[in-house]
């Protein structure tokens, strides 16, 4: 029997390097949002909390004094550390952990940046404290990860497919879920927005090397959902398909 913990690092364990080339994961319109926080804070220091294959630190490294890429997935540090090297941030340092139990002082960062990781915590409460707790007074955490719209019925597709695709998926929480839960952790919500995310359904599942039986699962629950999911979430007769990101940003 394996912990969640063991399933995230056994699942990105085999496909860092396919995280570091996944046009997904390398663009988005949020890495000018993230730059433009950073104008003017040469003195920073970041923690890209659930880092995967380091594409925040990559985009914010120049602006700051310090990057911390932190992740479960020592595999996923590896290649962060080495492409790391080959494009000269000597800035950028790794350090392997969960993010429910943060190996920093108290007040350590002025930003703390997560993007793509959160669905795959086991506690999001408990890793929301943890960001607070690392914050300097006054810090700021940019939270973006991809949302669930709310509805029982395309919450229930959404999270299906995400499981059939990576065991190692937690939850795709919504808007009000995760305004609740950045409260609760004390800190301060600055604002939020709704970003439109497409995904290729092949690359998609590549990157994860999802079984074939798990992928037939999904393609034939993608044909069985009514009109309702199959518009929302702009399925294509190949797989393919739209979903809803929060980019959330809050204050210590």
């Amino acid at each position: 029997m394996s912990s969640h913990s063991q399933v995230v690092q056994r699942q990105f364990g085999e496909q860092a390097k396919a995280y570091l080339s996944s046009a997904v994961h390398a663009q988005g319109t949020e890495f000018a949002l993230l730059q433009a926080e950073l104008t003017g804070q040469g003195q920073a220091r970041v923690l890209d909390l659930g880092c995967g294959a380091g594409h925040v630190s990559f985009q914010v490294a120049t602006l700051v004094k310090e990057v911390i890429a932190y992740d479960l997935s020592q595999a996923m540090l590896d290649v962060v550390a080495q492409a790391a090297i080959d494009r000269g941030f000597s800035n950028i340092r790794t350090q392997c952990g969960a993010a429910e139990r943060l190996p920093f002082a108290d007040g350590e960062f002025d930003y703390v940046f997560s993007r793509y990781s959160a669905h795959h915590w086991s506690d999001l409460g408990l890793a929301l404290r943890e960001v607070r707790r690392v914050l300097k007074p006054g810090g700021v955490a940019c939270l973006i990860d991809v949302m669930s719209p709310g509805s029982a019925l395309l919450d229930t597709y959404l999270q299906t497919v995400e499981v059939l695709r990576d065991t190692s998926h937690v939850r795709d929480y919504s808007a009000g879920e995760w305004l609740r839960q950045v409260n609760e952790a004390g800190l301060q919500v600055r604002s939020h927005s709704r970003q439109r995310l497409h995904l290729e359904y092949t690359s998609w599942v590549e990157r994860m090397r999802t079984p074939e039986v798990m992928r037939a699962a999904i393609r034939q629950l993608q044909r069985a959902m009514g009109a309702e999911v199959r518009d929302y979430y702009q399925i294509d007769e190949h797989g393919s398909f739209s979903t809803d990101v929060l980019v959330l940003w809050a204050q210590r």
